[in-house]
């Protein structure tokens, strides 16, 4: 924005001040028909915080006020600022005290120092300047100045340091990556242990029930009537119930066949990793850190990396 505010500034093309000659009968109507109303009460100037600002009443009815920074504000800006404000704002222009158009690539700067006219959908606000009051404007210029400094200072070095940082990040990645390494081969290994004896349990549990049906049709049809073998059955079921309603308590969750076999999944490793000293942790801190570094990888690569290189892989150093 500032760079294409000086190149405004300063082309050839495009001047501070743009005059559209009218034809001398209408140009001396004009300047009298401007210069001779009095200032406006819908819109006047005033400083708040060492800064002017431009109080304006807006066609929909809204009292509404404009800091400008005489320095970095064109007119342009400021007429872009008030129909951004109200929508029933159709046309806007500022013209000087003799009624000619000020070019919208103007600093505020020089139409402060003198009186004049905003004009609104063709209705006109005569604005009476600060005078000589706004000179004092030039020393909070330096600080203007020391912004703008700083904002060039950071536009300049943020490269390089996104760049540093990125290099800072790939570093730690692999570091992280290196003490991952022993720690995620025995995790893998016990992982492999729990996942096959937690595949055992399911097997014998399956056996228990199958030799239990096996077991209750022999003595059904081949040693006791049924009338001795029903409340048999009857027991059997409601001591299954119990052991259900057991494991609720235990566990307050349902005996859902996948949930509780990640359950005791989970209790052959932690058991094994005990047996094994292995720090989970240490491990779940490692790949926390692992992941957040990552991630911020990936956000640096989408404001480095053009859009077209986005989708290649990239090496770790």
């Amino acid at each position: 924005m500032l760079v294409s505010r000086f190149l405004c500034r300063f082309s050839p093309g495009c001047v501070r001040l743009r005059i559209y000659p009218p034809s001398s009968v209408w140009s001396s109507g004009l300047v009298s028909s401007y210069s001779s109303q009095p200032p406006s009460k819908d819109a006047y100037l005033h400083y708040s915080f060492g800064r002017p600002v431009l109080s304006l009443r807006l066609p929909a009815g809204q009292q509404c006020r404009f800091t400008l920074t005489p320095m970095l504000t064109t007119v342009g800006d400021l007429l872009q600022n008030i129909t951004a404000k109200d929508p029933g704002v159709h046309t806007t222009s500022l013209l000087n005290g003799d009624g000619q158009r000020i070019s919208s690539c103007t600093f505020m700067e020089t139409v402060l120092n003198k009186d004049f006219q905003l004009v609104i959908n063709d209705v006109t606000h005569n604005v009476r300047s600060l005078g000589q009051e706004s000179s004092h404007e030039h020393v909070l210029g330096v600080d203007d100045m020391k912004y703008v400094v700083r904002l060039l200072h950071s536009a300049l070095n943020l490269p390089q340091q996104q760049l540093i940082q990125h290099r800072e990040l790939l570093t730690r990645q692999e570091t992280l990556r290196q003490q991952l390494q022993p720690l995620e081969k025995a995790r893998m290994e016990m992982a492999k242990e729990a996942d096959a004896k937690t595949s055992v349990l399911g097997w014998v549990g399956l056996a228990y029930l199958s030799f239990q049906g096996g077991f209750l049709a022999y003595l059904t049809w081949f040693v006791f009537p049924w009338d001795v073998m029903e409340p048999v059955t009857y027991f059997i079921t409601y001591a299954t119930s119990m052991i259900f309603l057991s494991y609720y308590i235990l566990t307050r969750q349902d005996f859902i066949y996948p949930k509780a076999r990640d359950r005791q999944f989970l209790h052959f490793f932690h058991r094994s990793a005990s047996h094994q000293k292995f720090n989970v942790q240490k491990y779940n801190e490692l790949r926390t850190e692992l992941a957040k570094v990552e991630a911020d990888l990936g956000r640096l690569r989408s404001i480095i990396l053009p859009p077209s290189d986005q989708n290649q892989p990239q090496n770790s150093p």
